[in-house]
């Protein structure tokens, strides 16, 4: 009777911890991370009232006889299956898909968690909010989220090109080439343009240098012709009688199939004839006085429209060192030379106005403005430049810095379809994709990615890796110690912490602005605590029945 008396009791206390470890889980279900747990029981050892014996003659073998003496909780276990992730729109709440822990640490020792609800303190450190424990990165370093930290402004240094330039064209998509010279001829103090029957003698441009006499001199000019071949210092002559029309008649004479006029407001334009590919251009212009007087030439010539069998044009903002936009405008053209372009640059906003003294285009490849002989294989993909004396780098010179500021056109890799391609199409898609400066910024938000990467963002587009989540796995989870706050530490069977990021080593992967929920089943729970209840109420029916059938012994001597 003592026996049964016992058994019902450790009946009571097994169901008791059931019950209890049943409410705990219910008690957790709203808990971001929680892992539920569950009891297991094991019969305690048995009483042996006769031992088994094996057959024997003509007896057969008997059975051990034995009662039982109750029962015990053998195991709590911790169900590690995930819970659900669920979006919540915080840029530091972050869930670990699959397995791993966050690692936080309070300066003595490491934690271990799932429960990924961070943000920042008054240092700008990643903690815990609830107990202010630091998030730690690989290095076991705290991390840091500088607000408002100031990012310097960047120049662009170079620009992905991308797209593609369709194979064939008919003849109505060739251009002519035409360019137009910076500065303009007038007369009146500016109050009137000039034109081809202006007299020299009568320009604005024109200065006697203190010489009562008129005296006449040469204008020298360097060029590039139609097909590329240049020429320097030729003479352009003209006497006290000349009109423009006789220096643009000359100058017409230098071009092979180019003429040489004035616009409305007195600029010079130089147009080809034809449309086609064409490189004309005028590189260098410069009055040599026959004694002290002067004349004011233009000092560069801009493009119009470039000369191409077809054409594809394209822009792109661009950044100086100090982080101020400037717009660059380019067109390629196709050559004469089948499956051939070339890049020309034709303005770019903001640049330091252009003139021979800063930019000798005949002997300095810095200025590089015309990126000639951009080839391409004969399966579409890019073969690259046909002179190794070609470059695809350019300077320019803003108004801010005079400093020469290098750009590169990244055309792609030579052999494969990465950036430039030819392929036959309706029309050319081709243009500048992208660029790497930016103007100054600061950090107004973060993010955090599948790798576990904090990407700082800036007010000015560019975004910026701070640090990355350290991750722990172990090789049995269910051994860790929890220790409150949904913390946990390892043990002795839990195996150490094995240190690495997401998506390596057995980790997850990370989901930003996401937590994990508690993966408690209430349906599983309430079913938990009817057998609890159940089991604590039979137990407690065996205590009721051993004590009648001791009180009817004890009736026996009444």
């Amino acid at each position: 009777m003592s026996s049964a008396l016992s058994a019902a009791v450790s009946g009571l206390k097994a169901h008791q911890t059931m019950l209890d470890v049943a409410g705990n889980n219910l008690a957790n279900v709203n808990t971001t991370a929680y892992k539920s747990s569950s009891v297991t029981f094991a019969e305690l050892l048995s009483q042996n009232i006769r031992g088994a014996s094996g057959p024997a003659g003509n007896l057969g073998g008997t059975n051990p006889l034995q009662t039982g003496s109750g029962v015990e909780v053998s195991g709590i276990a911790r169900n590690q299956t995930q819970g659900n992730i669920v979006s919540t729109g915080q840029d530091l709440d972050v869930a670990i898909d699959g397995e791993g822990f966050f690692v936080l640490s309070n300066g003595r020792q490491s934690v271990y968690t799932r429960a990924g609800s961070f943000a920042t303190d008054a240092d700008n450190t990643l903690v815990d909010p609830a107990t202010g424990y630091k998030v730690l990165q690989l290095d076991n370093s705290p991390i840091q989220i500088p607000w408002g930290t100031a990012m310097p402004a960047s120049a662009t240094t170079e620009i992905v090109m991308n797209g593609n330039l369709r194979s064939s064209a008919d003849s109505n998509q060739a251009t002519y080439n035409k360019i137009i010279s910076n500065a303009a001829f007038t007369t009146n103090s500016g109050a009137n343009s000039a034109n081809s029957s202006t007299l020299l003698s009568d320009l604005d441009q024109w200065g006697h240098g203190g010489s009562t006499g008129f005296e006449s001199g040469k204008i020298l000019i360097s060029g590039i012709k139609e097909d590329g071949t240049t020429f320097e210092n030729e003479e352009i002559t003209w006497g006290p009688d000349a009109r423009l029309g006789d220096i643009l008649d000359q100058i017409s004479a230098l071009f092979n199939n180019s003429t040489a006029t004035l616009d409305s407001s007195g600029h010079i334009v130089l147009t080809a004839l034809d449309k086609g590919y064409n490189q004309a251009n005028i590189t260098g212009m410069s009055y040599v006085p026959g004694a002290g007087e002067m004349l004011s030439l233009p000092t560069y010539f801009n493009y119009s429209t470039v000369g191409g069998n077809d054409s594809k044009n394209f822009s792109i903002t661009v950044f100086d060192s100090m982080g101020e936009q400037h717009v660059l405008t380019g067109v390629f053209v196709k050559t004469d030379t089948p499956n051939t372009w070339d890049l020309v640059i034709t303005s770019v906003s903001g640049e330091t106005e252009p003139s021979w003294d800063n930019y000798d285009i005949i002997n300095d490849s810095s200025l590089n403005r015309r990126i000639s002989g951009i080839e391409f294989n004969p399966d579409g993909s890019l073969k690259g430049l046909n002179s190794s004396a070609e470059s695809t780098t350019f300077s320019v010179r803003f108004d801010n810095n005079p400093t020469p500021q290098e750009i590169t056109l990244n055309l792609g890799t030579e052999g494969e379809f990465t950036g430039l391609t030819q392929f036959s199409g309706q029309s050319s898609t081709a243009g500048a994709l992208t660029q790497d400066g930016y103007e100054s910024g600061s950090l107004s938000s973060v993010n955090i990615d599948q790798n576990g990467t904090v990407i700082g963002m800036f007010t000015n587009g560019v975004k910026i890796d701070i640090a990355q989540l350290q991750l722990a796995v172990f090789s049995n989870a269910n051994g860790l110690e929890s220790v409150g706050n949904g913390y946990f530490l390892p043990t002795a069977n839990s195996g150490d912490a094995t240190v690495t990021i997401a998506g390596t080593n057995g980790a997850g992967t990370i989901r930003g602005q996401s937590l994990e929920e508690s993966n408690v089943d209430m349906a599983t729970e309430f079913v938990t605590l009817m057998q609890a209840q159940n089991g604590y109420q039979a137990n407690a029916r065996t205590i009721r029945v051993a004590t009648d059938i001791l009180r009817e012994l004890t009736n026996l001597i009444r």
